[in-house]
């Protein structure tokens, strides 16, 4: 008897195309002759959709066996929809709503990293309710610069940018709070981009770490942002990245301890600067990283062997045991 299996994809959140891309990946990777899969569409006002008709979340769930969480950002990344299907008895892939909460929430995952004691670059927190001009001031003339702009929640770099300048500072705090209400305001590392995925119980591993990937932007931003981020013509993926055998080591070491230190599940992936003197740092963690033909995780399965049909594969025994 085959596993039905519904794709959760769109979604209400700025990632709503990745979003759709990342399901249809998952849906052309299902064996139909292992799984009977179930297209479920969330449009941007939040709507569930089911075979073109909105339905009831509810009324959806009821008759699959497990769902996967194709969604990214607000309301599919940040514990909102794992509530629901929590409390609907419904099983799916990716962290629960505690851990998706704390991942999605760079200002609470940061803390954590802090207190596991993984090195972190130095940050501050603003809201939007608390902004005036002398605040900015108080801020640039304090705080490290350049730093680095983003919203507290997000994903795909949206609401990103670096500030040098005063100026730069008050424009990127606007643009930041175009996506969110607080926003952090982060030490900017020079360096190598890097990034690791890591897999629970996969490999003999209890936590099985990919091998890291370097992250070259071609547009010669000092942000990876997300025009680039989702463009081949515009980055450059090398995995494994050109590391040296301690880098890499650390990178893994790290990307498994954070994946542990916010009680994530199924897999992840960890994004770090690597400073030629300073060492490694973490940035974030994706608890739902993309899965798309251009996204970091499979590229980074390719380079071990791994198919994208096999991760998914595993990924659903793991939320059906």
């Amino acid at each position: 008897m085959r596993t039905t299996v519904g794709v959760l994809r769109g979604g209400p959140s700025g990632e709503y195309d990745v979003s759709l891309n990342t399901g249809a990946s998952i849906l052309k990777s299902l064996n139909e002759e292992k799984y009977n899969p179930v297209d479920i569409f969330i449009a941007k006002d939040g709507q569930w959709h089911l075979n073109g008709l909105v339905k009831d979340p509810k009324e959806i769930t009821k008759d699959v066996d497990i769902l996967f969480n194709a969604l990214h950002g607000e309301y599919g990344e940040d514990g909102k929809v794992q509530k629901i299907l929590e409390d609907h008895g419904v099983r799916y892939t990716g962290s629960n709503s505690f851990g998706s909460a704390i991942g999605m929430n760079k200002y609470l995952s940061k803390k954590a990293f802090r207190s596991f004691g993984i090195k972190t670059p130095e940050y501050t927190v603003v809201r939007r309710d608390n902004m005036n001009d002398s605040l900015v001031k108080e801020i640039f003339t304090s705080f490290p610069q350049p730093s680095v702009i983003k919203p507290v929640s997000g994903g795909s770099s949206l609401g990103v940018s670096i500030a040098g300048t005063l100026d730069d500072l008050k424009c990127a705090l606007e643009e930041a709070f175009k996506h969110s209400n607080t926003v952090l305001i982060e030490e900017f590392i020079d360096g190598k981009e890097a990034t690791c995925g890591v897999i629970d119980s996969f490999r003999g591993e209890d936590v099985y770490a990919l091998m890291p990937s370097e992250i070259i932007d071609k547009t010669g931003s000092d942000i990876w942002g997300y025009e680039s981020k989702y463009s081949n013509d515009l980055h450059e993926i090398k995995c494994p990245g050109n590391f040296t055998k301690s880098e890499k080591d650390l990178i893994q070491i790290l990307s498994k301890e954070a994946h542990k230190s916010l009680g994530l599940r199924h897999y992840s992936r960890s994004d770090f600067m690597v400073h030629p003197k300073r060492g490694i740092y973490i940035l974030e963690v994706n608890t739902l990283p993309g899965l798309t033909e251009t996204s970091l995780f499979p590229h980074a399965l390719n380079s071990l062997g791994i198919s994208l049909p096999e991760f998914i594969d595993h990924t659903i025994s793991l939320a059906l045991s």
